[in-house]
């Protein structure tokens, strides 16, 4: 017989398919961002800040900076499971702190690894795992988004050497980055290159009046025929098979991450809804707000089971990019709808800073559109279902 009654937070009991390492993985990213970033958080959102050195610095203490990638020795660090229970619990905190990790493992990272020479991630890796290099992802352009093959930034030899010309959009920690991951084309196709941002023609220029994401550095980039060193190309890229395989790293974790947003705001509506009075009586008691409680509980416990699912999946080695496209587009549905409906529950209290539901709803309105939009993924998963590719 079951000893206590669920957890409202973890109503499945996933907690129990987790290994020992996994859990304190998640715990200690948990009490990270509890006990560090949440009394800050309000702030930075209401400032549009978001101190990237500093916290940089921290989460390399912590080891979660490339986490989900081999060390210098070549040994695996975390599993693809407590690499997403990490992400989830720091957009538990926010997604702009997410996407931060995100940005600097599984884009800068993850290319430079993946298809870096063995100079370059001599170079790159071990300082942007400890937090004292940041990284940028170069593939969005103002013209540009869900079809990178129209990309306009070209790449062009000149001697031993690259020019490399063109602007770059919505890339979040652009003005802070130390190294530049950019996409172009090429007389040989697509390729990326490295591209320090202390290099002469390198400017960056950030994105003020957000509405969304205000803790997080988005930028624009421009390369103004930046030379660079003919070694800056990454050897093992070519075509849009380099920067869509980084950008399905990326959507892994964002599968993860949401859930953690979500599970937020579960827990203030929950809250909320025992401590309101109305009517004599607190509004948990009340018929339709209690089916918008498991409404909710059973969004997150859901997404959450399909976040963890595909993470044994990639453990096996057996996750598809489709399969990534089928997680990305359930949970950030589900999570952008918890976050409306707590804000329900809480009313007008809903819409302040006193509570973390507006600020994450806001943030997941632009986590629905990046890394793939909703209309992008949903076409992935019809194509899937039907092999007729309904785009170009």
């Amino acid at each position: 017989m079951p000893s206590a009654a669920p957890d409202p937070l973890d109503l499945l009991d996933l907690d129990a398919l987790l290994s020992e390492e996994e859990r304190q993985v998640r715990d200690l990213a948990r009490s990270w961002v509890r006990e560090r970033v949440l009394p800050e958080l309000e702030e930075w959102f209401e400032r549009g800040v978001f101190p990237a050195r500093e916290i940089a610095k921290e989460l390399g203490q912590l080891g979660f900076l490339g986490m989900q990638l081999p060390d210098e020795s070549g040994s695996p660090t975390v599993g693809p499971v407590g690499y997403g229970l990490a992400e989830l619990e720091l957009e538990a905190g926010d997604s702009g702190l997410r996407s931060f990790v995100s940005v600097q493992s599984a884009l800068a990272m993850f290319a430079i690894h993946a298809f870096g020479s063995d100079e370059q991630r001599a170079e790159w890796l071990p300082p942007m795992r400890a937090g004292e290099a940041i990284g940028c992802f170069g593939l969005s352009e103002p013209d540009a988004g869900s079809d990178p093959g129209s990309m306009r930034t070209r790449a062009r030899r000149d001697g031993g050497d690259w020019v490399l010309s063109g602007t770059k959009m919505w890339i979040t920690n652009g003005s802070c980055a130390d190294v530049a991951i950019v996409w172009a084309h090429t007389d040989e196709g697509i390729r990326g290159f490295v591209v320090p941002t202390d290099r002469p023609g390198v400017r960056a220029f950030d994105i003020h009046r957000k509405l969304s994401l205000r803790a997080s550095v988005t930028s624009e980039l421009a390369f103004d025929d930046v030379r660079l060193p003919g070694d800056a190309v990454l050897p093992g890229a070519h075509g849009l098979k380099g920067p869509l395989s980084c950008l399905n790293e990326a959507r892994y974790g964002i599968v993860w991450g949401v859930m953690g947003a979500a599970r937020a705001c579960l827990d203030a509506a929950l809250n909320y809804s025992r401590e309101r009075i109305q009517f004599d009586r607190p509004i948990a008691s009340f018929q339709l707000t209690q089916k918008k409680l498991a409404d909710m509980a059973l969004a997150v416990a859901t997404g959450t089971l399909l976040a963890l699912h595909l993470g044994r999946m990639k453990e096996a080695g057996r996750l598809r990019p489709e399969q990534v496209s089928v997680g990305k587009l359930n949970n950030t549905r589900a999570a952008l709808e918890v976050a409306r409906t707590a804000r329900s529950i809480l009313g007008a209290n809903g819409i302040t800073l006193e509570y973390p539901v507006m600020r994450h709803m806001t943030n997941l309105e632009s986590v629905l559109t990046y890394e793939g939009t909703e209309e992008v993924h949903t076409l992935v998963v019809g194509q899937t279902l039907t092999g007729i590719r309904a785009f170009s």
